[in-house]
């Protein structure tokens, strides 16, 4: 089995058109090693968002291509690229993206009930024990703080095993020390289920905890 969990090669996304046109991501080739913890950093608009969401298959690129265990993620079409991504892949926003109206069980376990298979009461108790929101299981987002809704986000991502765990800058609405808590404990997680970990950040206190970093701008990868 390949040590590169997740590759670009050559890959470009650009938007508008003439003088006008924005290289988001601009011929980028980059590898991140199975099992690592990868911080891709890089100043707002650098285009590091836009890298996550192509790592995530959740914007298809103007060329080039992810590969995700070696598989050719665009190649597949979009009913079986939305299988793939909820197979391989957990996300962590910065704004959470709970459901208001589910609880916090009903959000942790919602991938797995969207890929229709059964949910695994002991691997989710024990990730919420983990992440300290066991006594939480049957509240609802509102009634959380922003650090509490961040660890249900974290468990959430994490419930149904996936191999890589892509995180958008996940503590942009945490204080510092909250901040430090809540990435030592994804850390942590993902090295007990064997996960790769990736953070897009511009903070380099998350960077320095990274197994290894890579700088972005103008689109491109200029350093590793």
């Amino acid at each position: 089995m390949s040590d590169k969990i997740l590759e670009t090669e050559d890959l470009c996304k650009y938007y508008g058109s003439g003088e006008n046109i924005v290289r988001a991501i601009d011929h980028t080739t980059m590898s991140i090693q199975r099992g690592a913890f990868t911080a891709i950093v890089g100043r707002s608009g650098s285009g590091k968002s836009t890298l996550l969401h192509m790592l995530g298959a959740l914007d298809r690129p103007d060329s080039g291509r992810v590969l995700i265990e070696g598989k050719d993620v665009f190649s597949l079409k979009d009913e079986q690229l939305a299988v793939f991504r909820r197979r391989k892949i957990g996300f962590v926003f910065q704004d959470f993206n709970l459901i208001p109206s589910l609880n916090v069980w009903e959000n942790i376990v919602l991938p797995i009930g969207l890929d229709k298979k059964r949910v695994d009461r002991k691997h989710i108790l024990d990730l919420a024990e983990r992440m300290g929101i066991q006594d939480k299981l049957s509240s609802l987002p509102n009634t959380l703080s922003g650090g509490q809704r961040q660890r249900v986000a974290i468990a959430r991502a994490l419930a149904a095993r996936p191999a890589v765990i892509l995180a958008d800058e996940p503590t942009g609405s945490l204080d510092s020390s909250m901040e430090l808590e809540v990435i030592s404990l994804l850390k942590a997680c993902v090295n007990e289920y064997g996960q790769t970990l990736v953070i897009i950040t511009h903070d380099e206190t998350i960077a320095q905890m990274a197994d290894s970093t890579l700088v972005i701008a103008d689109g491109k990868v200029v350093s590793r």
